[in-house]
Parts: C-alpha cells; sequence; structure tokens
C-alpha cells in the first residue's frame, strides 16, 4: 500500500504539477504584470479586509482567518520540518519561490470564486471553484468531481492528517496515549461540526489571529538566541536550493531534485493556491469588488508560507540541530530546536501550538467540505448528520493511522484537486485577469471599486440572480 501511494505521489507531483503550479503562477504573473511585486503595499491596505455593504455575506476579515485558518496547520510545522530534512535547506528556496508565483493564482482563482458566488442555504453566500467550472465554463460534471475531491479529501483526508499531527504531539510531547488524545479530539470536533459553518468561522475568527501571533513570538525568541548563526543560514539556504553544497559530494542532481520537489510540495501544501480551497472561503465574503478578496487571499499566502513556513525553518536552521548525527524527525526535530531556548517548557508549548494550530485547520477544512457537499446536492438534515458522523470518525481513526500514508494521501488529493482547479482558472483567467484591471483602474481615479457585472458582457447568462445587484446603477433607489 505505502509504495504504491508513493509511486502515485511521485508521478503526480514530480511529472505533472511542479511545473503546472511553477507554469501557471509564472503565466498569470506575467499576465497581471507582475502584480505581487507591483502592487506589495496594497496587500496591507485596510480596505482589503473590511466588508461590504451586503448582509448575505461575512466580513472580508473573517473570510481571511477563515482561509488562514485551513492554510496554517501542521504542515507549517511538522510539514516544513519533514521538508528540510528530506529536500536540505535549500527546500527553504524552492517554497518561497512556489509561494511568490502562487500570489498571482491566488488573485486569480479567489476573484473568479467572487465573480460566480452564489446563495446557499437561508440565503447567504458560498462559492468556489466547483460554482465556477460550472457557470463559467458550463461543465457541470467538472465541479462536481471538484466537489467530491474536495469533501474526501477535506472533510476526511486532511481532517486524520491534523489528528494524527495532534495524536503524534500529545504522545511524544505529553505522553498522552494517542486513543485518549482521539476520544477527547473526536468529542471537541464533534462540538464544532454541529455548530456548523457559523461556529467555524467564529472559531477561526478569534484563534487564528492569537496562535498565529504566538508562534511568532516564539521563534524570534528562538531565533534571537542563535541569531549569530542567521546570516549563515540564509546562505545556505541559497546555496543548497542550486546544488552548491552537493556539487563537492557528486550529489548534485538527486540534491537539486530532492529541494525542489519538497520545497514546493510542502509549499503548495501550507499555502493551498491552486489547489481550489481558499476560494470557498473568499466567496462567503461580502465585498464590493471580486478583486478585493483576490488581494486578500494573496496576503494569506503572504503570511501562511513566507512569514510562518519560514519562521519554523529559521527555528530548525538556526537551532543547528539538523548537524547532529542522530537528529529526529518531524514534530520531535522542531522540539529539539527550541528546547535551549524554551527549557523545560518546550513540550508543552510545543503541544499546545500543534494543537491549536491542527483544530483550527480541521474546522477550517470541515466548512470547505460542508460547502462543497452543499454544491452536488442541498442536504437533507439526516444526510449531514451521517456526513458530520463520518468526519468525527475520522479525526477519531486519524489519531490512530501511520503518519506515512496519511501524508501520502494528503499530497495525492491534493495534486489531483489542484490540476482540476488549475486547469478550470487558465480557462477562465480572460475575465478574472479583466475584472481585476477593473479594480486597479477605479483606484487610480481615486475611487473606492464597485463591480458592475453590465460592463463585463462576456458574463452576461453566467452569473446569479440577485448577487451583485445591490452593485448595480440605481440598486438602492
Amino acid at each position: 500500500m505505502s509504495d504504491l501511494l508513493d509511486f502515485f505521489d511521485t508521478i503526480l507531483w514530480s511529472s505533472i504539477l511542479i511545473y503546472l503550479l511553477f507554469g501557471t503562477g509564472i503565466y498569470l504573473t506575467v499576465r497581471l504584470s507582475f502584480i505581487q511585486f507591483r502592487r506589495f503595499r496594497h496587500l496591507f491596505s485596510p480596505t482589503l479586509f473590511k466588508s461590504g455593504r451586503d448582509p448575505r455575506g461575512m466580513p472580508a476579515w473573517g473570510a481571511l482567518c477563515l482561509s488562514l485558518s485551513s492554510r496554517i496547520g501542521t504542515g507549517n510545522l511538522t510539514g516544513v520540518a519533514i521538508a528540510i530534512t528530506l529536500g536540505g535547506p535549500g527546500a527553504i528556496f524552492w517554497m518561497w519561490v512556489i509561494a511568490v508565483f502562487s500570489m498571482a493564482t491566488a488573485l486569480i482563482e479567489n476573484t473568479l470564486a467572487q465573480i460566480y458566488k452564489g446563495a446557499g442555504e437561508r440565503g447567504k453566500f458560498r462559492g468556489g471553484p466547483a460554482d465556477y467550472m460550472e457557470k463559467g465554463l458550463g461543465m457541470r460534471w467538472m465541479g462536481i468531481l471538484f466537489s467530491f475531491l474536495m469533501v474526501v479529501s477535506c472533510g476526511f483526508v486532511f481532517s486524520a492528517l491534523q489528528a494524527n499531527s495532534i495524536a503524534q504531539a500529545s504522545f511524544h510531547l505529553l505522553n498522552v496515549p494517542p486513543l485518549t488524545t482521539a476520544s477527547i479530539l473526536a468529542t471537541l470536533t464533534a462540538v464544532l461540526v454541529f455548530g456548523g459553518i457559523r461556529s467555524v468561522i467564529w472559531l477561526s475568527k478569534w484563534l487564528v489571529p492569537l496562535m498565529a501571533f504566538a508562534y511568532l513570538l516564539l521563534a524570534i525568541w528562538v531565533i534571537g538566541h542563535n541569531i549569530e548563526k542567521l546570516p549563515q543560514v540564509i546562505a545556505l539556504i541559497f546555496k543548497s536550493a542550486f546544488g552548491l553544497q552537493e556539487a563537492a559530494s557528486g550529489a548534485l542532481a538527486y540534491g537539486v531534485t530532492q529541494a525542489v520537489t519538497q520545497g514546493m510540495q510542502r509549499g503548495v501544501f501550507a499555502s493551498e493556491a491552486g489547489v481550489g480551497s481558499s476560494p470557498n472561503a473568499a466567496a462567503m465574503a461580502s465585498v464590493s469588488h471580486p478583486a478585493t478578496m483576490g488581494f486578500n487571499q494573496m496576503f494569506a499566502v503572504l503570511i501562511d508560507t513566507v512569514v510562518i513556513c519560514s519562521a519554523t525553518a529559521l527555528i530548525v536552521l538556526t537551532s543547528g540541530v539538523l548537524d547532529q548525527p542522530d537528529a529526529p524527525f518531524g514534530i520531535r526535530l522542531l522540539q529539539q530546536a527550541i528546547t535551549p531556548a524554551t527549557g523545560g517548557w518546550s513540550h508543552i508549548v510545543l503541544a499546545i501550538l500543534v494543537f491549536s494550530f491542527a483544530f483550527t485547520s480541521i474546522s477550517g477544512n470541515y466548512a470547505y467540505a460542508e460547502n462543497n457537499l452543499s454544491f452536488v446536492h442541498r442536504a437533507a438534515p439526516y444526510k449531514l448528520l451521517v456526513f458530520r458522523l463520518m468526519v468525527i470518525g475520522m479525526v477519531f481513526c486519524g489519531c490512530l493511522m501511520e503518519l506515512h500514508i496519511v501524508w501520502k494521501l494528503a499530497d495525492i488529493f491534493m495534486a489531483l484537486m489542484a490540476i482540476l482547479n488549475l486547469t478550470a482558472l487558465l480557462l477562465l483567467s480572460g475575465v478574472a485577469v479583466k475584472v481585476v484591471k477593473d479594480y486597479e483602474r477605479q483606484q487610480r481615479m481615486g475611487k473606492i471599486p464597485v463591480f458592475n457585472p453590465d460592463h463585463f458582457p462576456e458574463l452576461r447568462g453566467q452569473l446569479e440572480p440577485g448577487i451583485w445587484d445591490k452593485n448595480r446603477p440605481g440598486a438602492d433607489r
């Protein structure tokens, strides 16, 4: 089983997805005139986090926190540690590269999600890649396939992965048996999922900023204890990225390949740009222009990958723990890296952080899964009950599964979703780029950008009636 998963993982990532993700990011970056560099300061504009006037959507800040709740997970901790172990310090450079170009991809996919959003149960906004596949491309079958992958991956596989990380951390750091962790975590998950998407949004809005800020404080504290090594570590990252470290040993090709593969794979897993998950959160927001959420989610990629993942990488590399011949793997590697700076509290601090990162990720993934379940069919209450019980059961089982298998399943499902989503957004990139340019044009005129679908004839007949009516001239009369 493990060998078969390794085979599919290698084929999808090494032969297909790395080129597709990188190529898409470069293509969209060029079409948008290097917008992630040109408009970098705009990512910090308060206007990107204000809500629109339509009560059917949640505030843009809530959508940002919801998307970060699924992005910031154990991939930012354990995943980065694994990437450094398998791919060397150079993996971090390639993680940065894919993050920078993926910002353009995030802008396009989240703008599309806003354009083609609809109204779900109780009239609240909902949407995502499945919706722009159906409405924009006229391919409902593609939307159903994507929704199926999202339900299985976010509802079950990714949730099991995060649960597994909590169980592993609890066992290795606090000596808590996996069965005990599974019981407690399943109970907490039940409380969360039976509260629905509304409870997920509430949790993410207060816990995500708190845990991210706490982790950055820890990173600054640990790196500060090894600050003299920081220049060497930065140089090592760049040297390893291009094989300069491995050239002398004759392992140049293998070293570079591992660095590129591990770095990009972890970068995509952390940022989720191009995979099609964050558009599910973006579509729920109330904003005056679709590109607002595109820039909003570009900022999310920056925070998640360039800031949080880099913090983990610098903690590990400046600690010197990798230089030891018997260096541990995964979460134990990170624990050993922070122990000199935190003393006997390291295991408690790390266990709390892993739980916070993983549990918010479980909550965000559940919201995405339920959103896609409603795309296929507005589930009757008993069907939704069955789905929620299955999610709780998968969280319980995930605590008891083998880590390697869970990671490979997550990578494979993420690759399949990304292939579908990237195909759709490339086909629809023309209209998305036009909408982004409309946003920039209005800003240059000193206006607050407002989307008027009447200005885009190519969208006629594709948008759900009533969604953007409040933006039409005279709508408030």
